[in-house]
């Protein structure tokens, strides 16, 4: 198959295909991965799970009913023979410090729970950006490589013509061919790797997401990005991985804080009756647990080695974000550069070097070999632009990844 009908069978295909795929957008694609992904109701249900937790931190210790009962059998003179019975009731009491201790460590682990989720979402979301910006680039190289295949097969052509009439050597038209099969290679290359950043991207989003679509932005299409300042303070105050750290360290916090209350004797209040064929008798007391074996230094031990391991967590949680936000927002200037000075400048001048190349060959002022420099520059020029591009692109994925901005934002 030539090159031509491939790349004219792609176009049709493409055209074919329009009318039936549904559009999406960045922001359409996040909600409906939101919306039905596994993965994120199995994080919301870890965050019910912690809900739950903090209600049997709360509940009160349920009371003891203890019943005896046998037969008295007379060994003596005088004494009565007979049924006995005893019935004793022991409540335990929730001291307030170990009560408050252990539910603080429940509402904390709930808090973590739920910082935990946000960080799953924002993952998630930040891996499907990155796909749906693989995508585009895909189309886009795609693209640029059809051109390239067709602009080549439209040279050949005319070299062709030129050999059969004896104006140019056999040599131009072997150069020619063998570039028409490189253009041809490339173009197919191009639109396997599409394919395959298509099914990446339904793969993030979920089997909601039908096999035929299509998107509706371009790459080029990157939301402007929030001052550095703003965005370190917004994380500072409410990034997810800063407030699971916190949370953790407060749950350590009341972890250690329940082991050293448990270090105190425990009270409960008892009542029993006894009865046996002579006398009943009603009692009433306090039972006290008495530490005296078991300091819990163990427990303690742990505890308080917990609660260094969550602080120095946090400490080293806050330099990561601070860097790595820093880096980012550096990446996106560098590609933002990039992108501006080959959109700018240089790729109109390199297509305006191939076209006074093009029409230079074509009046005989300039030889096939000096046209093909002039492409490979201008389609070096174009994959420079698409991959700076991307990495703006990237870089803004990076930062909302760390902002963990909900799925389906517009912003």
């Amino acid at each position: 198959m030539t090159c031509t009908k491939i790349v004219a069978l792609t176009f049709g295909l493409t055209a074919s295909l329009a009318f039936a795929q549904p559009a999406y957008d960045l922001a359409s694609l996040e909600t409906l991965a939101m919306s039905s992904s596994r993965a994120v109701m199995a994080s919301r249900d870890q965050v019910t799970a912690a809900r739950f937790a903090v209600d049997s931190a709360g509940a009160f210790p349920n009371p003891e009913l203890e019943y005896l009962s046998g037969t008295a059998h007379a060994r003596s003179p005088g004494a009565n023979p007979g049924d006995v019975r005893s019935v004793t009731v022991t409540q335990p009491i929730d001291l307030p410090w170990r009560r408050s201790a252990r539910i603080g460590a429940a509402e904390a682990g709930l808090e973590s729970a739920t910082a935990g989720s946000r960080m799953f979402a924002a993952d998630l979301v930040a891996r499907l950006r990155a796909r749906y910006f693989e995508v585009l680039r895909r189309e886009a190289e795609q693209i640029n490589a059809l051109e390239d295949a067709k602009l080549m097969e439209s040279i050949r052509s005319k070299i062709s013509l030129r050999v059969e009439s004896g104006e140019a050597a056999r040599f131009e038209l072997i150069k020619a061919d063998a570039e028409s099969l490189n253009a041809q290679k490339t173009a197919q290359a191009a639109g396997f790797r599409l394919e395959q950043s298509r099914s990446l991207l339904r793969q993030a989003v979920g089997g909601a997401l039908p096999a035929e679509f299509k998107l509706s932005s371009r790459l080029q299409d990157v939301p402007a990005l929030t001052p550095l300042a703003t965005v370190r303070q917004e994380i500072s105050e409410s990034s997810p991985d800063l407030a699971r750290s916190r949370a953790e360290m407060q749950r350590a916090q009341r972890q250690l804080e329940l082991e050293r209350a448990q270090r105190l004797p425990s009270l409960a209040l008892k009542a029993s009756m006894d009865q046996d064929p002579d006398i009943r008798a009603s009692k009433f007391g306090v039972v006290v647990s008495i530490p005296l074996w078991d300091r819990r230094s163990g427990q303690v031990g742990e505890a308080t080695a917990q609660l260094s391991r969550a602080r120095n967590e946090l400490e080293a949680q806050q330099f990561s974000l601070d860097q790595a936000l820093e880096v980012a927002y550096q990446q996106y200037e560098i590609a933002q550069t990039q992108a501006t000075a080959l959109e700018s400048g240089i790729l109109r001048q390199a297509e305006a070097a191939f076209k006074v190349a093009s029409a230079a060959y074509r009046f005989g002022e300039r030889s096939f070999l000096e046209v093909l420099d002039a492409q490979r520059v201008f389609r070096a020029v174009r994959t420079e632009l698409i991959a700076a591009r991307y990495e703006l692109a990237t870089a803004w994925v990076e930062i909302e990844r760390l902002r963990a901005t909900p799925g389906g934002s517009k912003e």
